[in-house]
């Protein structure tokens, strides 16, 4: 199964067949139940994805790299954490990461161009749309700390405020350790005021989407 697997992902990306190792990942990850997500969040797991791309421009910069780390039922999980970059195998880094992440709801900042980058690379690399649930916390945060910052601001600006430091910015996994400390944050904030689902979550972040808008 997993030889056919591989076979197919090749034909379909015109890049060279996943590894073993990666076919079986990949297999594995397609097969996984969906998360119930009527669980609150001490009782969930999540994923917080980052990028390291070439450039901001989504339409001429590629992918060069990622990085997740679990947060799971309330706990930054140092020891679950996923690093790697794109080439020489980019088709078996995705698979990996999939494998990493399984169908947990997925945690960015500025999904706008995360999201996006990694989702062309998943389409590209393994002709896959994921179903995944995304939280963003660039438009979440806003609006559960409104006494921090009104409206979206950098990454940078929300470390500052809750001092929060990493080993290293502007990397994929640096980027990501500082993101899931927020989104702790976050988490406890949004118990406290009785958003207590993934789902909640998201719907807080559309409806502040919404008055953007307005």
């Amino acid at each position: 199964m997993t030889g056919w697997l591989s076979r197919l992902i090749s034909a379909r990306s015109g890049r060279q067949a996943l590894s073993a190792e990666a076919a079986e990942t990949l297999q594995k990850w397609q097969a996984l139940a969906e998360p119930d997500l009527t669980h609150a969040h001490f009782e969930t797991r999540y994923a917080v994805i980052n990028t390291e791309a070439s450039g901001l421009d989504l339409e001429r910069d590629r992918l060069l790299a990622v990085g997740a780390i679990a947060v799971d039922c309330g706990l930054i999980h140092l020891d679950a954490a996923y690093y790697a970059k794109l080439e020489p195998a980019p088709a078996d880094t995705l698979s990996a990461l999939l494998g990493f992440a399984g169908k947990s709801p997925l945690v960015v900042f500025n999904a706008a161009f995360n999201r996006n980058m990694l989702e062309r690379a998943l389409q590209e690399q393994l002709g896959l749309s994921t179903e995944h649930l995304w939280l963003d916390l660039y438009f979440l945060l806003p609006t559960l700390f409104p006494e921090r910052f009104e409206r979206p601001v950098r990454l940078a600006d929300w470390m500052a405020s809750f001092g929060i430091e990493t080993f290293q910015r502007h990397h994929a996994l640096g980027d990501a350790w500082a993101i899931a400390q927020l989104f702790l944050a976050a988490q406890a904030r949004a118990l406290s005021i009785g958003l207590n689902t993934a789902p909640a979550l998201a719907e807080q972040e559309r409806a502040y989407r919404q008055k953007l808008k307005t």
